[in-house]
């Protein structure tokens, strides 16, 4: 059994971002991923249902979980703005995608967003552990 604690945590410090973007909520973001993000919302995996029944409506510990949330040409599985945290369920759909990812991760550090990377056998097998390392890093995020 894999350990939450054991997840991939990037953390950054902001910095401006450039382009042809609009700026939504402190995030520059393209007009196309707004779209996407609205399409992605209704098609959630089952990992990602299952760890959303758990962050919305701040179930989890009063934070404010936004999911398939856009962030400049990216959307972002879950996100909490108050954290600035992102959290990503890798399952199949990210295998063969390490370059991809890493490029994601290195533009969200410019922004001063961490993610988090929480594989989806994970969500399956321990709930609990995971949701308690989310809140954890958004804690320590918080308070930093």
């Amino acid at each position: 059994m894999r350990r939450a604690h054991n997840l991939d945590v990037i953390v950054s410090s902001p910095c401006n971002g450039e382009g042809d973007r609009e700026a939504v909520e402190g995030l520059l973001t393209h007009e196309g991923s707004v779209s996407r993000a609205r399409i992605l919302r209704r098609a959630l995996t089952p990992p990602e249902a299952r760890l959303w029944v758990h962050l919305r409506r701040r179930a989890l510990n009063g934070l404010k979980f936004r999911r398939q949330h856009p962030a400049g040409v990216y959307v972002l599985d879950f996100y909490c703005a108050e954290a600035m945290l992102a959290v990503e369920v890798d399952g199949e759909s990210h295998e063969g995608r390490g370059e991809h990812d890493a490029r994601r991760t290195r533009w969200l550090a410019t922004q001063g967003i961490a993610v988090i990377r929480v594989p989806a056998e994970q969500v399956r097998t321990d709930l609990g552990e995971v949701l308690d390392f989310i809140a954890d890093r958004a804690r320590h995020r918080i308070r930093s």
